[in-house]
């Protein structure tokens, strides 16, 4: 049997120091996927240059095809690449791990602390998320828009995708664009060399066997727990599903998760809404309210252990898919001719990140002038004063809770 092998980067990364670096983003990753991307570019682009914005683009514009959680995708792509499958399981579960543990804990009992949405702190960690999507989108513009043309795709994206709503027309958009750039670039692209090039190549199997696995689960499962309605085998065939079948992730799981929860009369509409608007406090993953909703289900084996059999269970689609996917995509994207897509859905990409950025990160942070001048000193601290995230997050929470 042919393995498909990844050839990795000229460096070792040890697999503590992904967890930790994706333990600290999952700590300070306020305000929701697109924020979460901006801060991976700043974190990985940027500051640690393990890779390329073309690189960066590339993933996010795979994560965004794909069901699931886009930014955990792009964490999880990222852990494969510097560190293969443990390096892949150590970003996911540095990153996911903040939110899963601070959910499990509202289930047991913490939601008595009562609705923290508006409280100072939390508009403060807005605000912050606001200068860094900001900030990221300033940079990914310069680099993948370098061109008239360019920009021009990556504003009418933005132009349209403030008209439309909806997961299915972000994956239309990205597509559009790489149509329009194959045939507006690919004369003028040369195949890249080395992007992805070491000493050493990492493989995890063929990649249609991790999609044939991806497969079983979704078609298998149902069939399991059809005699079963309220076993374990049930409860992960619910979140599997729900992992599966959603584009575009974190409030557009919402609706799945309700009809398999609420809609079979495992856990009541008002402890439903009272964990989901826990979760728009927390950093990290919206997904992890799987988690909570594992806790607090009347069904499968519940608590800590229903809690992370449920967040396993989301994310497993996920894995499996970008497992499958990576291969066949890093030798597509050094044709010429992808390549020259690929110019076209990055462009489009930034597009995709500024109409999230204006809705809903801007629209629901920056509600007043006094929310405008807190987020401008916010980006000018990250832009100009070169302060880290990690510190822009601190300050901006410290911040907010006094003047809030």
């Amino acid at each position: 049997m042919n393995l498909i092998l990844i050839v990795m980067p000229q460096r070792r990364v040890t697999l503590f120091e992904l967890f930790g670096c994706f333990l600290k983003l999952g700590c300070i990753s306020f305000g929701g996927p697109v924020a979460h991307l901006g801060f991976f570019r700043t974190e990985f682009v940027e500051r640690r240059q393990w890779m390329s914005d073309e690189d960066y683009a590339d993933l996010v514009a795979l994560c965004q095809f794909l069901p699931g959680p886009a930014s955990s995708q792009v964490g999880y792509a990222i852990g494969l690449r510097e560190g293969g499958l443990l390096g892949g399981m150590a970003a996911w579960l540095g990153f996911t791990l903040p939110s899963a543990i601070l959910m499990i804990g509202f289930a047991l009992g913490l939601a008595e602390l009562g609705d923290v949405s508006q409280a100072g702190w939390i508009v403060g960690l807005k605000l912050a998320a606001v200068a860094v999507v900001a900030h990221a989108l300033w940079g990914m513009a310069q680099k993948l828009c370098p061109d008239r043309d360019r920009a021009l795709l990556a504003l009418g994206a933005a132009a349209f995708l403030t008209v439309v709503s909806g997961a299915i027309w972000q994956v239309a958009v990205i597509a559009a664009g790489g149509v329009l750039g194959w045939l507006l670039f690919r004369e003028k692209i040369e195949a890249k060399t080395g992007a992805l090039e070491s000493e050493g190549a990492k493989s995890w199997g063929p990649g249609w066997a991790w999609l044939v696995m991806f497969g079983a689960g979704l078609l298998g499962l149902p069939i399991w727990a059809a005699n079963q309605p309220e076993s374990m085998v049930a409860v992960v065939d619910g979140f599997y599903r729900a992992g599966s079948l959603v584009f575009g992730g974190g409030h557009v799981v919402l609706p799945l998760l309700d009809s398999f929860t609420v809609g079979r009369g495992w856990i009541g509409s008002d402890a439903f809404l009272a964990g989901y608007g826990a979760a728009q406090a927390l950093p990290g993953p919206l997904f992890a309210f799987s988690a909570f909703l594992g806790t607090a289900i009347d069904a499968g084996p519940g608590g800590i252990g229903g809690g992370v059999l449920a967040l396993v269970a989301t994310y497993v689609p996920s894995w499996l898919l970008l497992l499958g996917v990576l291969p066949y995509w890093d030798r597509l994207r050094r044709l010429p001719g992808a390549q020259a897509a690929l110019w076209g859905a990055n462009a489009v990409v930034v597009g995709l990140l500024l109409a999230a950025f204006f809705n809903p990160i801007w629209a629901t942070a920056v509600t007043s002038t006094d929310r405008l001048a807190f987020a401008l000193l916010a980006f000018g601290a990250l832009k100009f004063g070169r302060l880290p995230p990690w510190a822009l997050v601190a300050v901006c929470a410290g911040a907010g809770a006094l003047v809030f």
